[in-house]
């Protein structure tokens, strides 16, 4: 590593401790050279993983773009921004388990869709409609019955 300052590349550190909710590590770094301190943190690589869309193409996983489309299918529904990032959250840890250095947009899709079915049933059907590219009024009502099927058979809890 080198200063930033002088470009100096022998430095010693002065200090070291756990940054970004210890994630990271933060170093208190001091050059040999000039003697000037700058901070630097140590991470671990995130593996990167590739998206295979439906014509073929591949592009990195970008989180930020799964959060927004689960935003866009909660729009003005009662859900925290908190619980979608926590949503986001689970369907990439679940991706990187899976080791695989490639997955398809349309598992990302079906893992999506899961977790806004438990979340909201409406930002469930808005999402679907356009994954599933919904042609038809019959493809919103067939979701919305197979929905209302579902919900009968769970067992209600009376107090």
């Amino acid at each position: 590593m080198k200063c930033p300052y002088c470009g100096h590349d022998e430095q010693k550190v002065l200090d070291s401790r756990p940054a970004r909710d210890g994630d990271a590590i933060r170093r208190r770094r001091e050059c040999e050279s000039c003697t000037r301190r700058f901070t630097t943190f140590e991470e671990p690589e995130k593996p990167r993983l590739y998206v295979i869309k439906a014509d073929g193409t591949r592009e990195l996983f970008d989180r930020e773009k799964l959060l927004n489309s689960l935003t866009l299918a909660c729009g003005k529904r009662p859900v925290s921004a908190e619980r979608l990032d926590e949503s986001v959250a689970i369907i990439e840890r679940e991706l990187l388990d899976a080791t695989e250095l490639e997955v398809s947009s349309s598992e990302i899709g079906e893992k999506a869709m899961d977790e806004l079915y438990g979340i909201d049933a409406i930002a469930y059907i808005r999402y679907s409609s356009v994954y599933r590219a919904f042609d038809c009024p019959s493809d919103f009502a067939e979701i919305v019955r197979k929905m209302q099927k579902e919900a009968r058979r769970k067992p209600t809890v009376r107090a």
